[in-house]
């Protein structure tokens, strides 16, 4: 891999709010090694900085991302297994303790639309579509989406998407749960910084990080598995200046001064 050219991804504070944007217009900010690089770089640092409290990606131009970049693709069968290792793993927008929420402000297409499921929360403009793609281009279900699309829209809507690769319009996207808002063209960034701004100033960083832990965790296990974590877990709540900050600020009618998230000695899943 070479460097990481600042202009692959832009980074803007809003507030507490870290806006990154997709920025290869030209190529519907198809991915590449290099913007990968400068966009995991940048979800690190955001993650470590305690004054950004929540982040929202989104693409330049008409598109979102369109997927991995096709003159990559061609070379592909020469890659080793050496070559497939990568620095970061390569559901780190996922594993992050901070509110990732996404603008999705047009196509979205195989690993754009994955990017797109690794958000927390996700805003689509009205001419934002999606598609899976990978079956046809000779690919499989990349990077987890085959775990992350069935909790989505179903089963069954799942395998529809997956192996037809069909294009999804922002309204049915809505409508089965694809996305969770639906805003006009051109107000789907400042829709997506609203809301995550709405986070950062009303609600704990650690309560965030515990509920999005265990979001993942409670997946697959059963309901009286979550009960029993949850019961730990609550009692560390209850142990927690969070909490009387949290209930505090209620009866006093103003908005809580939360602290910020520790920094994370390590990056990697666990």
């Amino acid at each position: 891999m070479t460097g990481e050219p600042a202009d692959l991804v832009l980074a803007e504070r809003r507030g507490p709010v870290l806006v990154l944007t997709f920025n290869r217009p030209g190529k519907l900010n198809a991915w590449t090694d290099d913007l990968e690089d400068r966009y995991f770089s940048l979800l690190v640092d955001a993650e470590d900085d305690p004054d950004v409290r929540a982040i929202v990606v989104t693409g330049a131009g008409r598109g979102f991302c369109a997927g991995a970049d096709l003159g990559r693709l061609q070379t592909v069968g020469d890659v080793s297994d050496a070559d497939l290792l990568r620095p970061r793993p390569r559901d780190l927008p996922a594993t992050l303790r901070k509110p990732l929420v996404g603008a999705i402000n047009g196509v979205a297409a195989g690993l754009g639309m994955v990017e797109a499921l690794y958000c927390d929360v996700r805003f689509a403009s009205a001419s934002a579509r999606f598609t899976t793609a990978f079956a046809k281009r000779g690919l499989i279900a990349e990077y987890g989406i085959s775990w992350l699309l069935p909790r989505l829209v179903g089963r069954s809507r799942a395998t529809d998407l997956l192996l037809s690769s069909r294009m999804v319009d922002a309204e049915e996207a809505l409508r089965i749960g694809l996305v969770d808002h639906l805003v006009p063209d051109g107000a789907v960034v400042d829709a997506a910084v609203a809301y995550a701004a709405d986070l950062a100033a009303h609600c704990s960083p650690t309560s965030m990080a515990v509920i999005k832990t265990q979001l993942q965790n409670d997946a697959d296990g059963t309901y009286a598995d979550s009960v029993a974590r949850a019961e730990g877990l609550m009692l560390q709540a209850f142990r927690g200046a969070d909490l009387v900050e949290g209930v505090q600020s209620h009866l006093d009618k103003r908005t809580p001064v939360f602290p910020s998230l520790p920094v994370r000695s390590s990056h990697v899943p666990v």
